[in-house]
């Protein structure tokens, strides 16, 4: 024990002299922190609408002031052509075009059922989806209002009426920083310990004491556990300091247990650990660990949950995501701090991050070689 606490030692004492570490321990993690959620959104919160109305009646320019009146849509025009209004939409100035035909009015008075097109500029799918969602949903609550107005004798009476009420759990307010928060907090963890520890092992065979440790008597498995204690260690700070930043910032809700989510992280943390050992073992260089770390770092993210939901993958993507440790962090975030989420809930999650620290680390003390 006293040659691995000397270890230790050893790394802590180099970790303090690497200006660079602190700056990534404090002040790296808030700004990606705050940049990232706030930036980082496929919320659709402004859908650029043009409206083509032909009919120029009573009832078309309601329609139109309804639209207006929704904070989520802009009008951007009311040309009097649709060929117009296709050069909006070729322009990428406008979203949605919406055309409502001649004698419109006219035409639901006399009950012919008359039809509006939306034409969606469908290059931005997430935009494209979201965005003539919006618009279905106020021409359904326009389309209710005429009937009563145009036909109170056919309309259902109120009492008679299927009345839904809804309520959102775990984020009433619908707010998108505490719905992303919990996941860049827990990437920004993951990603910054993965750099690190790949880095650490080859950067000593660069500078050239990694001999002066080989001809000691030093075991394999205490060398890689002499490596990860630290940078386990520095992986803890950086969550914290999130965390703090999180609710200070963002005022994310804590509904959970924190000893429950430290437990987890510490975990995870070793993994990755593991993980960044192992490519360190490969790498001659530290320009090559970082690349080769940065590959994986990219699979990581696309394939965690964060962005896209998991569940709209297809079913083998699905199934490689076990072995994302950032994809079980990222849900243990989210479900531990905004549902309160206690164990029982994880323990999949535990479970498998648990048997990828095993592999991980396994392989990397495996893969030390230890040679001159």
């Amino acid at each position: 024990m006293n040659i691995l606490a000397y270890l230790i030692q050893k790394e802590f004492i180099q970790i303090i002299r690497n200006k660079a570490i602190l700056p990534m321990m404090t002040i790296l993690p808030i700004v990606q922190l705050i940049v990232l959620s706030n930036a980082a959104s496929s919320e659709v919160k402004n859908v650029n609408v043009v409206v083509v109305d032909l009919d120029q009646s009573e009832s078309s320019r309601s329609l139109s002031q309804k639209i207006i009146a929704n904070d989520r849509v802009s009008l951007i025009a009311t040309p009097f052509s649709v060929d117009e209004a296709y050069d909006y939409l070729q322009g990428n100035k406008s979203d949605v075009i919406l055309e409502i035909p001649p004698n419109f009015e006219k035409d639901y008075i006399t009950g012919k059922m008359p039809k509006i097109q939306l034409l969606v500029n469908a290059t931005n799918g997430q935009q494209a989806l979201v965005g003539s969602g919006y618009l279905k949903n106020i021409i359904a609550s326009f389309n209710a209002e005429l009937i009563q107005k145009v036909s109170p004798d056919i309309y259902v009476s109120k009492k008679s009426q299927i009345t839904i009420s809804s309520r959102n759990w775990y984020n009433p307010e619908l707010k998108y920083t505490h719905f992303m928060a919990p996941g860049i907090l827990a990437q920004l963890t993951v990603l910054l310990t993965i750099i690190l520890s790949a880095m650490n092992i080859v950067r000593e065979r660069e500078v050239g004491t990694i001999e002066q440790i080989n001809v000691t008597p030093l075991k394999k498995w205490q060398f890689i556990l002499g490596k990860l204690i630290p940078f386990l260690c520095i992986g803890l700070v950086l969550f914290t300091v999130g965390i703090i930043a999180s609710k200070l910032i963002f005022d994310i809700p804590m509904l959970g247990s924190l000893p429950l989510i430290f437990g987890y992280a510490v975990i995870n943390i070793i993994a990755v650990l593991g993980f960044g050992l192992l490519i360190s073992n490969f790498s001659n260089t530290q320009q090559q660990a970082v690349f080769t770390a940065f590959f994986f770092i990219i699979i990581f993210v696309l394939m965690a949950g964060l962005f896209t939901p998991i569940d709209s993958m297809p079913k083998w993507a699905q199934q490689l995501t076990i072995a994302n440790p950032l994809t079980h962090f990222i849900s243990v975030s989210r479900k531990v701090l905004m549902k309160g989420s206690g164990f029982w809930d994880i323990r999949f999650e535990f479970l498998y991050t648990f048997i990828l620290a095993i592999i991980f680390n396994g392989l990397a003390v495996w893969s030390y070689k230890k040679q001159v």
